[in-house]
């Protein structure tokens, strides 16, 4: 799995190769610039960039020295270049100075126009009126801190990131930002006003984590990384990863030729309610199917009274037992997972039942899978705030929401910093966390911290999660922990949303349920 880094942790990184790998800064700006200018030829699908013309806005920091080195490659590959520098010469770094002092020598001696405006002003006229086959964005780095959305930039910053994004607009050149489309936060995704709309970014090292959240999906495009010869072991601790398709493969464990049923995850779902005002049986339909869909070898449901007819229609596999304490209790001893809350309901004798579930040692070392009615449980008895250690093995889904009340922090805080506040909540609870959303955060106790980005909108349905949930306890159930369950589920979830239909608009719960069998028949490559 890949890594994805914040802004600090990049910087962090920075550092120990300067300082204790003796990387210097010089070589690290070569390395970036080239890779961009690889990056953009391929873009182009052009090895010869002759007769191509590029525009260049270059900042004063980091980000505009390997522009320079960007433009000099270009150069060199044939094509012309306008440079727009933002800043007066002086307030740029030695090393940014020599870099520039390079393309004035390479002007002189390649015979390709190469074109310097130093400021704003000087260029406008002139830029407005041509026609680029690519457009470079390094105006500002990763050390953008945006405290709140669309955060208005100064001058000339401003001017630079608008000119790019009116030329682009205007003729549809592609845009590429070096390491990340400036005016966006490296480490919330947050944008600033205004903000590059980047068509492709080609990120040093590693992926930032700006990319997944808030606006970053929207103004970063292509993300591709460059590799500026900084090993991942220079990272900090913990650094969080990327799930990928492999990762989610290595975590499923599909069945031994000889095995029997009850060697492959023996699944006990409590979930459903109904009465004659109302009926929530469909969120327990929907996650003892998908439990089932998902490989499990035996799923057991605890439902209310008259939910077995309809359950034995839905899927006649399952076995059903009670809402019943003794029951549950007996079959929680020989499950190897159990998932408590979908569709369970808010009634108070409901929310005093699942807190005296949660409060027997037969649940203790459990692979647990706490979800919706379930959380709104731990809510209310305040068990968000250190209650809940006891279950060694327990998972807690919440969406940005449940997670604001779990956790007594507004929804726009969470937005601000999800990675950060999900990590701090496992490590104080002792918990495991999926916290929903796009991407889905997944953080352990020990400070195991996960994205994953499958799917799309079309997981923005209503039992949607009852259907991740009955997955994850079917993979914890097949053998994986609960944390790497939840992660691998969350991928196949992600991906059987994509398989379900072609307009993600038109998917619903259900139809995410009918495409689990594909999305693992894909990743391991199953003929249908």
């Amino acid at each position: 799995m890949l890594p994805v880094v914040t802004a600090a942790g990049m910087a962090a990184a920075d550092r120990a190769a300067i300082e204790e790998l003796h990387i210097g800064e010089t070589r690290l700006m070569e390395l970036a610039g080239l890779r961009t200018a690889d990056r953009i030829r391929e873009l182009l699908d052009r090895d010869d960039l002759q007769g191509a013309l590029f525009l260049v806005v270059a900042g004063k920091g980091n980000n505009g020295g390997d522009a320079l080195v960007v433009a000099r490659h270009l150069l060199n590959h044939g094509a012309e270049v306008d440079l727009l520098l933002l800043y007066p010469e002086e307030a740029l770094s030695p090393v940014n100075r020599n870099a520039l002092e390079t393309l004035y020598a390479l002007r002189e001696r390649c015979g390709r126009p190469l074109r310097i405006f130093r400021d704003h002003a000087e260029a406008l006229p002139y830029v407005m009126e041509r026609e680029y086959d690519g457009l470079v964005d390094a105006v500002l780095g990763t050390g953008l801190k945006i405290d709140e959305p669309l955060q208005p930039l100064l001058s000339p910053a401003a001017e630079g990131i608008d000119l790019l994004n009116s030329i682009r607009q205007r003729s549809d050149s592609p845009l590429i930002a070096i390491d990340i489309p400036s005016g966006l936060d490296a480490t919330s995704g947050f944008a600033a006003d205004p903000a590059v709309l980047a068509d492709m970014t080609v990120t040093m090292a590693f992926l930032k984590t700006g990319f997944f959240f808030n606006e970053g999906p929207l103004l970063s495009g292509e993300v591709r990384r460059a590799d500026i010869s900084i090993p991942e072991f220079l990272l900090e601790r913990g650094t969080c990863r990327l799930t990928d398709r492999e990762y989610a493969a290595s975590r499923f464990m599909l069945r031994e030729p000889t095995g029997a049923k009850h060697q492959n995850g023996k699944v006990l779902i409590i979930a459903g309610s109904h009465s004659p005002e109302a009926s929530m049986l469909g969120a327990a339909l929907l996650s003892v199917k998908a439990a089932l869909k998902t490989g499990a070898g035996y799923v057991c449901a605890a439902l209310p009274p008259g939910g077995a007819g309809v359950l034995h229609a839905f899927a006649p596999e399952a076995v059903i037992i009670h809402q019943e304490m003794d029951a549950i209790l007996e079959k929680a001893l020989w499950a190897d997972a159990v998932l408590i809350g979908c569709g369970l309901g808010r009634k108070p004798e409901t929310v005093a039942f699942i807190r005296e579930l949660l409060r027997k040692p037969e649940f203790s070392e459990k692979k647990l899978v706490l979800d919706a009615d379930a959380l709104f449980a731990l809510q209310e008895a305040d068990l968000g705030k250190g209650g809940i250690d006891h279950l060694a093995n327990a998972l807690l889904t919440p969406h940005h929401g449940e997670f604001s009340r779990l956790c007594g922090i507004t929804t726009e805080r969470i937005a601000s910093d999800p990675l950060g506040l999900a990590a701090a909540f496992a490590r104080r609870n002792g918990v495991n966390l999926l916290l929903k959303g796009r991407p889905t955060v997944l953080a352990g106790p020990e400070g195991d911290l996960m994205l994953n980005d499958s799917g799309t909108e079309a997981l923005s349905t209503a039992g949607s999660g009852d259907v991740l949930a009955g997955m994850i306890t079917a993979v914890a159930a097949k053998g994986a922990d609960i944390l790497h369950a939840a992660a691998a589920a969350a991928w196949f979830h992600g991906r059987a949303g994509d398989l379900a239909d072609e307009v993600s608009s038109l998917v619903s719960a259900g139809g995410i349920l009918d495409a689990i069998p594909a999305a693992i028949h894909e990743i391991f490559d199953i003929e249908e």
